[in-house]
């Protein structure tokens, strides 16, 4: 079991874990995209009851494609996005992996959204791949 603590820019709005993901992924969707502000986003999902939250968040919500919602917190002061819930399965914490800030952070080991990937995005050959 690992403790690894992800925060915003500023400091301000901490997720400590203690646990290790329950998976790791890689999403290619448009709104990841534009969430991110890169290529793709990567998030690490982690049991509720192993997450503990400091700091203020501001909230919002969107549905994606498939119909489901997810509620991302970010921090009100530099709006860096932390973590975020999905609706459709309320015990897990989803965590932006970039704020760890850790590159020994485990690979991810699922990849979605696949058919908008750019192409020279490259992952690990053995990751699971969804379109």
């Amino acid at each position: 079991m690992s403790e690894r603590e992800a925060r915003c820019q500023c400091g301000q709005l901490r997720i400590r874990t203690q646990s290790d993901p329950v998976r790791v992924s890689v999403c290619h969707c448009l709104e990841c995209k534009r969430r991110s502000g890169s290529a793709f986003a990567v998030q690490a999902r982690f049991p509720v009851e192993n997450v503990q939250i400091s700091g203020n968040a501001h909230q919002w919500s969107r549905t994606g494609d498939e119909g489901n919602t997810a509620t991302f917190s970010f921090c009100p002061g530099c709006g860096s996005t932390v973590f975020y819930r999905f609706d459709a399965d309320p015990t897990v914490v989803a965590v932006a992996v970039g704020a760890f800030a850790d590159p020994t952070f485990p690979a991810p080991i699922y990849s979605v959204y696949e058919e908008r990937r750019h192409p020279w995005v490259t992952l690990p050959a053995d990751i699971e791949r969804h379109d």
